[in-house]
């Protein structure tokens, strides 16, 4: 649906006859538009501009939005032009046409004027996604983000500039829920309150984009378009270039970014509160400006991997989301489990120390079967039970592998190696290893966990070894 936001100027003529309404101008179209989109609350500023012709005295201005999510709190009209001889006398939502209102505007000349209208509305969403390419030795990666616009707001918007918000904006009602309130219901808004508490929320967010660049350029020429980052407060917005027509109901693509070598490391990890029991092939590049990347963080979206082939073809690797990443942090990206490297946990001994607990005369006790005796001699209370591992990893790659390996562990226990182990927090342990091309390597640890009244508090414990100490690690 294309112009639903309709202005009508008119002037009131009294004949002797009769009094009649006389347009003064037809409909004006929009000069510029400008969609700042706040993803996280389906919420977008809208910002127009029109050229409007005024004559001297009162001038009504009549704004529609039938078929339309447009919040009708969230509705204001300003002068850019000639702002001390204009202005707006009174505002009338008229009962028999519950989505309209009218501006009565005073004029002190005969002209034209530049008008700003802002309003909130809902049903245009962006969202982002990403295509990376390594290359054949997993060295580099080109790494592209594109965002998608998706109109469902009920009116089309023409060569307009559009603006991606990251961030996070809390609402206490929804756009959507106000839009679809009949107009009728304004005045039980106003005086309930709520009304004015929705209109200080959005000065609250107009005023947080105040400081953006809020030129209306326009493109030149049929050149790509480019997303410019910028950072405002704790949000970044991301202006596309130039102008772009976002038919309600239809969506478009651009890109965001384009990192042409961005350096990756390909890390082995085992951690199963996040990958499950399993060793998981990651790919890790950083959002700064080494990976030609750093100049916003990256929102939420669908990252679609490829690595290229000898051959110039591409073999498809995976497919994850990821969350937002601020600038300086990594970007870890999940290959799943390679074949080719095998993970095994294997018990080599298990045995039980430190054992205390209670002793009770020996007692005889006669059960109705004959010669079937017990002896009741007391009750463990503690004990320590310990248990050798050896984490075995067989590299049938023609590369070697850098390995990452966290466990947790439960109660209290205390950890020991020759592994160079660190604490990653008070019950997890973190220790690294490389692989050579073709190797098979054990890495041996015992696990000391206390039980019954040994346990004394839920941590656990690292401890460095000797091979002549304990020489199973060995």
């Amino acid at each position: 649906m294309k112009h639903l936001l309709a202005f009508t100027l008119t002037l009131a003529v009294v004949c002797p006859s009769l009094a009649r309404n006389i347009d003064l101008s037809t409909v004006p179209k929009r000069d510029t538009v400008q969609l700042t989109i706040y993803n996280a609350e389906d919420l977008t500023l809208v910002r127009e501009t029109r050229i409007i012709t005024f004559t001297k005295g009162n001038n009504p201005l009549q704004f529609s939005w039938a078929n339309t999510l447009i919040d009708p709190t969230s509705v204001e009209l300003r002068f850019l032009t000639r702002p001390d001889e204009l202005t707006v006398l009174d505002t009338t939502y008229p009962h028999d046409k519950p989505q309209m209102l009218y501006w009565n505007v005073a004029s002190e000349f005969s002209g034209e004027a530049r008008v700003e209208i802002t309003y909130f509305t809902s049903g245009i969403t962006w969202s982002a996604n990403y295509t990376g390419i390594a290359d054949p030795d997993e060295k580099t990666m080109r790494l592209e983000g594109f965002v998608t616009v998706t109109n469902n707001s009920g009116e089309d918007y023409e060569n307009a500039q559009v603006r991606l918000v990251v961030g996070t904006i809390n609402l206490v009602e929804k756009i959507a829920q106000l839009a679809q309130r009949g107009m009728i219901n304004l005045p039980s808004l106003a005086v309930s309150g709520r009304l004015s508490k929705s209109s200080s929320r959005q000065r609250a967010l107009k005023s947080m984009v105040a400081e953006a660049d809020m030129s209306y350029a326009r493109a030149d020429g049929l050149e790509e378009k480019k997303v410019i980052k910028q950072g405002l407060s704790e949000y970044f917005i991301f202006t596309i270039e130039g102008t772009e027509t976002v038919p309600n109901r239809w969506s478009k693509k651009m890109r965001s970014f384009d990192a042409a070598d961005a350096p990756i490391k390909v890390q082995y990890r085992y951690r199963a509160n996040q990958y499950g029991n399993q060793l998981v092939r990651m790919f890790l590049l950083t959002n700064n400006e080494e990976s030609s990347l750093g100049q916003s963080p990256l929102p939420d979206g669908i990252v679609r991997l490829f690595r290229q082939n000898d051959t110039g073809s591409l073999s498809y690797l995976t497919a994850q989301p990821i969350k937002y990443i601020p600038i300086g942090d990594k970007i870890e990206l999940n290959l799943g489990v390679d074949p080719n490297v095998v993970f095994d946990l294997v018990d080599l001994r298990v045995f039980r120390d430190n054992i205390w607990g209670t002793i009770r005369p020996k007692v005889r006790r006669q059960f109705d079967a004959p010669g079937v005796r017990i002896e009741d001699r007391g009750r463990v209370e503690g004990w320590d039970e310990h248990t050798v591992y050896a984490q075995r990893i067989r590299n049938y790659t023609n590369k070697p592998i850098d390995l990452q390996i966290r466990r947790a562990f439960g109660g209290d226990a205390t950890f020991i190696n020759q592994l160079n182990a660190t604490r990653h927090d008070f019950n997890t342990i973190q220790y690294t290893a490389q692989i050579a091309p073709g190797q098979t390597r054990d890495m041996r640890y015992e696990l000391i966990q206390r039980q019954g009244s040994n346990q004394k508090q839920n941590r656990v414990q690292l401890k460095a070894s000797k091979p002549a100490d304990v020489p199973w690690l060995d």
